[in-house]
């Protein structure tokens, strides 16, 4: 059998080459742009996948270059932007896949909140744009882009404006701002059942930028509190509609307990399914191949494991916009503590100009160590030494 992915999360593609080969499945990936997965394909055995070109913005001309996969037999959607076409494309062709009406509901953002809200899984529902503090953001937003953080009516106003001239892949919506720390729920989902594999810390800049800095997984919360979080993310990924697959679920933890951010049904981008598979000693990405062909995920009903590796990342972004055209300090790594590896994001000689959210990341320093906060610790150090070298524009 042959199971297709429709575009793919930056990191992660060799895991499920590997999940897919070891299972006996061909692999192909569909992308309109290759160059995205240029570090993942470099360590793919041609003989696991091979890749389609197509433009996979043409939801026709996706349906034509799966009819021509032999012995098709599963899709796999894994990302925000490609959620909704790869749910369709699964009902039109007779393949497993989730409801294309609950994607649509978990790719609104607005809709979600105030389908929580209603259900008293949220203090708060969409609030008018005189309510301060309040977030702006894109209803089908990604990467933080499309979201400002207002706090009266002067950041309004700007916000507005920027927000009148940037591209929308939704709809400008207004959400309460929920203060504390952040977090991410990392779950799977089957027929309705979920089962929390663990919670991951998230470091932001300070505001009002907000761009995600960096990351450990899992956090090591009193087997109480955890408990209580299994059972609140299980209440809020039903209320959602979310009924199958992996979820990475972002909240706030308040004084007043777990507030949502957003919903995204797929697994974590960034490292987070590496963190997965360190943490839990095994590839995570068999049970997205076989959700994909239909089959309950054995994540679901596992005994329980001890962490097997808990790991950090963090993310290197130039001070300055401009060309990118290297990086120094990464003779260092191989010396340090906690085995850091180096992915990058960006290539030399690739423009960098976004520095408000993750477009701007160009690459991602990983280390592992028997505790989250430990791996932390390393991740940060090791990345404290990595600058990224910007030519900038001159005259």
């Amino acid at each position: 059998m042959t199971v297709v992915l429709l575009e793919a999360l930056t990191f992660g593609l060799g895991r499920l080459a590997e999940a897919a080969h070891e299972a006996g499945h061909g692999l192909v990936l569909l992308t309109g742009d290759r160059s995205i997965y240029r570090h993942e394909l470099s360590g793919v055995d041609s003989s696991r996948g091979w890749v389609v070109d197509v433009d996979t913005t043409d939801v026709r001309a996706c349906e034509a270059a799966l009819l021509k996969v032999p012995d098709l037999a599963g899709l796999i959607s894994s990302t925000d932007t490609w959620a909704i076409p790869g749910a369709e494309l699964a009902a039109l062709l007779g393949l497993p896949g989730p409801s294309v009406d609950a994607v649509r509901v978990l790719r609104d953002k607005g809709l979600v909140r105030e389908r929580l809200h209603e259900r008293g899984l949220s203090r708060g529902g969409l609030v008018a744009h005189d309510e301060f503090p309040l977030v702006l953001k894109d209803s089908a937003g990604t990467s933080s882009r499309g979201v400002w953080l207002v706090r009266g009516p002067e950041e309004l106003a700007a916000a507005l404006a920027e927000a009148a001239v940037t591209p929308l892949r939704g709809r400008l919506v207004a959400e309460p701002y929920f203060e504390g720390p952040l977090y991410s729920a990392e779950t799977i989902t089957w027929e309705g059942r979920t089962r929390l594999l663990g919670v991951l810390s998230r470091q932001l800049s300070p505001e009002p930028v907000r761009r995600e800095e960096a990351a450990a997984f899992p956090v090591a919360f009193p087997e109480a509190e955890l408990a209580e979080l299994a059972d609140w993310i299980g209440r809020v990924l039903e209320a959602a509609g979310h009924d199958r697959g992996f979820a990475h679920t972002e909240f706030i933890l308040t004084a007043d307990g777990p507030e949502v951010v957003e919903i995204n049904p797929r697994i974590g981008g960034a490292l987070v399914g590496e963190s997965l598979c360190r943490a839990l000693g095994v590839n995570v990405y068999r049970d997205m191949v076989a959700m994909a062909l239909g089959e309950e995920p054995a994540l679901l009903s596992s005994a329980r494991r001890e962490v097997h590796r808990a790991t950090a990342f963090v993310l290197l972004y130039p001070s300055t916009p401009g060309t990118l055209t290297g990086w120094s300090g990464l003779e260092r790594l191989p010396a340090l503590p906690g085995s850091p590896e180096w992915y990058p994001t960006a290539v030399p000689g690739q423009a960098v100009d976004h520095l408000a959210d993750q477009r701007s990341c160009t690459g991602i320093v990983l280390a592992e160590a028997p505790t989250a906060e430990l791996a932390l610790h390393r991740a940060l150090s090791a990345a404290g030494g990595i600058t990224p070298l910007i030519a900038t524009k001159t005259g």
